[in-house]
């Protein structure tokens, strides 16, 4: 009976899912706004003469803090490649990150004192302010993109749909062969080329406009539609083929364009983290030995 239950409960908890975003009905979102609010109260609280600065004790303390945040928050790659649940999972950790990244738009501003200048100590915040944009861009990607992902695929995988195209190329091959030359040259350049190079714009953009699946099926379309042809035509048999592939082609370059949404936006976060990372240790290096 026990164990019914316990095997009950564990589908049911499997089977609800529930984003990072809404991870613990928004627990780290609500933590993330109180620190914010904390940090902007006690900022219109504390009195600091001159004026606020990052240099005195108040900004110190918003500046380790900050660092502490920025530090902890970039150790979610290592912590990827470790498996757990409860509090800290991954799906609670991104979650913190995410909502404890956005909080760091207020403790870091607030740690300059709205004093910002062209020195090492601006190029820290400025730097933090595009890792924080790319990981909101990252997010938005996360929450729409594997949606439409999805319900383009219609229930294939990419192997299955490279698979698909693997199957035509043979087909059109065979039945090409009783081709005129200049019909038999148009799906050659369809078979010879390779229908996702041009690097990753190409990809990024999903636009291919020297694709020779499409030209050949458009040539080919309209001579059989300017001469009636018999249905066994092998003319026929090939437009049909180029049309099936010309569509598993769409479908395809669609998933590898929402594919690379996904991973791209991850070649920029990263390498500006650690260059974040960099900037600051510059920062405090000044900051304590020349100041």
């Amino acid at each position: 009976m026990d164990r019914q239950a316990a095997q009950s409960g564990r589908v049911q908890s499997d089977g609800t899912h529930e984003g990072f975003l809404r991870h613990a009905n928004f627990r780290w979102l609500k933590i993330a706004t109180m620190i914010s609010l904390l940090a902007i109260v006690s900022y219109l609280i504390i009195d600091v003469q001159p004026r606020h600065n990052g240099g005195s004790w108040y900004g110190y303390t918003l500046g380790s803090i900050g660092v502490l945040m920025i530090l902890w928050l970039s150790l979610l790659g290592i912590r990827k490649r470790r498996m757990s649940r409860g509090h800290w999972s991954l799906k609670a950790w991104t979650s913190a990150h995410a909502y404890l990244g956005l909080s760091l738009i207020v403790i870091g501003t607030l740690h300059t004192g709205f004093q910002l200048g062209w020195n090492v100590h601006t190029l820290a915040y400025v730097l933090m302010m595009i890792v924080i944009l790319s990981g909101i861009w990252g997010i938005s990607v996360y929450a729409t993109v594997p949606k439409i992902m999805s319900a383009n695929r219609d229930q294939t995988t990419e192997a299955q749909m490279l698979a698909s195209l693997r199957s035509i190329d043979r087909q059109l091959h065979d039945a090409a062969q009783p081709l005129d030359q200049n019909h038999a040259e148009l799906v050659r350049g369809s078979l010879d080329q390779d229908p996702f190079g041009g690097g990753i714009i190409r990809r990024m953009t999903n636009r291919y406009p020297a694709c020779q699946t499409i030209a050949a099926h458009e040539k080919i379309m309209l001579f059989t539609e300017s001469a009636p042809r018999t249905r066994d035509d092998p003319l026929e048999k090939v437009a049909s083929l180029l049309g099936r592939k010309r569509a598993i082609l769409a479908r395809t370059r669609k998933h590898l364009q929402l594919k690379a949404m996904l991973e791209i936006w991850l070649h920029f976060h990263v390498p500006l983290t650690f260059a974040l990372i960099a900037a600051l240790i510059a920062h405090i290096v000044s900051v304590f030995f020349y100041w």
